[in-house]
């Protein structure tokens, strides 16, 4: 799907933030990285997609052949967060809807490669995406996902003490 060109931005003041906002090495995916690093997990960053080496993946576990992205909530259209500018609004909707396919389509080339895919969303909690991140190399390696605690006196069929 493709994008009309840019109409412009709306303000100076617009144009100014936009062109400052990181495409990579964003505050939620270097928090990430240090977790998984502090972790003891090891993996590769920007690395090509197999298929289409123009993209990148944000943390690749090439041995597992896992592939980690970072999403931020305005540009993937986060269900929960993401915002739709009233400037321009059209052509906002068109570029989101190609970023939402593009997303879809990297995840197809990658699964056709062989890998497994795991999105996180920039506000998810970091322990959380490490936690999301470690089942996805458990299920990678053949070992089975590790199950949630239950304590004892709340198993299913456990007599209250």
């Amino acid at each position: 799907m493709g994008v009309p060109p840019h109409p412009g931005a709306s303000s100076a003041q617009v144009s100014a933030r936009m062109s400052r906002a990181p495409r990579r090495e964003t505050a939620p995916e270097l928090a990430l990285r240090r977790a998984l690093h502090a972790a003891r997990h090891r993996f590769r960053v920007v690395y090509p997609v197999p298929g289409n080496r123009r993209r990148t993946v944000d943390i690749a576990f090439t041995r597992a052949r896992l592939a980690v992205f970072v999403d931020g909530c305005f540009w993937h259209s986060c269900p929960e967060h993401g915002t739709r500018p009233r400037a321009n609004e059209a052509w906002w909707a068109g570029k989101l809807e190609a970023n939402r396919s593009r997303d879809a389509d990297t995840d197809r080339l990658l699964r056709e490669a062989g890998w497994s895919v795991v999105r996180i969303w920039e506000h998810e909690d970091v322990p959380a995406a490490v936690a999301k991140v470690e089942d996805a190399l458990d299920l990678s390696r053949g070992r089975r996902p590790p199950r949630a605690a239950t304590p004892p006196g709340d198993a299913p069929g456990a007599s209250p003490p």
